[in-house]
């Protein structure tokens, strides 16, 4: 048995000689082939994002752009498409201050998710939240108001 295992592999070892091509005058062997390209951006999408004062059953209540100076917080509602397995963020802007950034895991699409901010009642004036999708390009930007 083993004496058959040795002429296979000699003549496996010829065959392969046999069909080496690089020598004489052969074509060059190809050049390797190009790397894959990189997995392209996210293609999460917002279909619709709201502020609003509450969320009962998945669903925003009291949405607007004004608030009064008591309100005491507001939430980001989002409704996702094609962001399944990526995290968004709810960046929260006080004027042009930055005052909060909330990382949301998405879990299928499409997909519904906020974030709270607790708003002091000093806190008036111009606000934004922006959604953003995980490498940071802003997907969304809400404007809203406090106290005015």
């Amino acid at each position: 048995m083993k004496r058959i295992a040795v002429v296979i592999a000699v003549l496996l070892s010829r065959t392969l000689a046999a069909q080496d091509s690089t020598q004489g005058n052969a074509a060059p062997p190809a050049a390797a082939p190009a790397p894959a390209p990189a997995a392209a951006a996210s293609a999460a999408t917002v279909s619709e994002a709201v502020v609003a004062k509450t969320v009962t059953d998945r669903v925003p209540q009291d949405t607007g752009t004004t608030f009064p100076a008591d309100v005491g917080q507001v939430v980001c509602w989002t409704k996702l498409s094609g962001a399944n397995g990526t995290t968004i963020h709810h960046v929260w802007f006080h004027g042009d201050t930055q005052v909060g950034d909330v990382a949301l895991q998405v879990g299928g699409s499409p997909w519904r998710t906020w974030s709270r901010k607790t708003v002091p009642a000093d806190w008036t004036g111009a606000w934004h939240v922006e959604v953003r999708d995980q490498e940071g390009k802003v997907l969304k930007r809400i404007d809203f108001t406090v106290g005015q």
